[in-house]
C-alpha cells in the first residue's frame, strides 16, 4: 500500500508540472472583441515553416520558430483581438492596460488563443482553445513562461504584453 501512495504521489505530481494552467482568465466573450489591423494582420498569417525569415526583425524570427514548434508547417491565419474597452491604451502602445484579460493572439486554423492580460501593472499571459479549455503548459511553446521571455526579450519592440509598432 505505501508503494502504491508513491507512485500516486509522484504520477500526480508530475501531472501537475506538465499542465501548469494560466495566469490570465479565459476571456469567454473574446468572439466579440475588436478585431485590430497590424502588420501581421495585414499578412493574414505567420509565414510558414519553410520560409526564409532571416532578413525579418528578430522578433519576428523567434514567432515564426516558437509558433512552428507548436504546428509543423505553420500555425496559418492569425488576428489581434482587444477587449473593447482598452482599445485606447492598445492605441496608445504605452504597454499599460488596466488589470484583467486585455489582448488575444488567435491562430485562426489552429483555435487556439495565445491571450494576454495584466496584474497588479505587470503582463500575465494564458493559451486557451477557442472554447476556453486551458491548454498552457509548463513548458515548451504553449508555456505563459515562453510568452513572458519573448514579450520581454524585445523592449523596444514590445512594452507591457504588448508587442508591435504605431501604423
Amino acid at each position: 500500500m505505501k508503494h502504491l501512495i508513491v507512485i500516486v504521489s509522484s504520477w500526480l505530481a508530475l501531472m501537475a508540472s506538465a499542465i501548469a494552467g494560466s495566469g490570465t482568465p479565459f476571456p469567454a466573450d473574446w468572439k466579440s472583441w475588436t478585431a485590430m489591423s497590424t502588420t501581421l494582420t495585414g499578412i493574414g498569417a505567420l509565414p510558414d515553416c519553410s520560409a526564409d525569415v532571416s532578413k525579418l526583425p528578430p522578433i519576428y524570427q523567434k514567432t515564426v520558430e516558437t509558433y512552428c514548434s507548436v504546428k509543423p508547417g505553420g500555425p496559418g491565419k492569425v488576428a489581434i483581438l482587444v477587449k473593447p474597452s482598452v482599445g485606447g491604451d492598445y492605441a496608445a502602445r504605452s504597454g499599460k492596460f488596466s488589470d484583467g484579460t486585455n489582448m488575444i493572439l488567435h491562430l485562426k486554423d489552429m483555435k487556439v488563443l495565445f491571450v494576454t492580460g495584466h496584474k497588479n501593472g505587470a503582463a500575465v499571459y494564458g493559451v486557451f482553445t477557442e472554447d476556453g479549455k486551458d491548454i498552457t503548459a509548463a513548458s515548451g511553446p504553449l508555456a505563459a513562461e515562453t510568452c513572458t521571455t519573448c514579450h520581454t526579450g524585445y523592449q523596444a519592440f514590445c512594452k507591457g504584453g504588448q508587442c508591435g509598432t504605431k501604423k
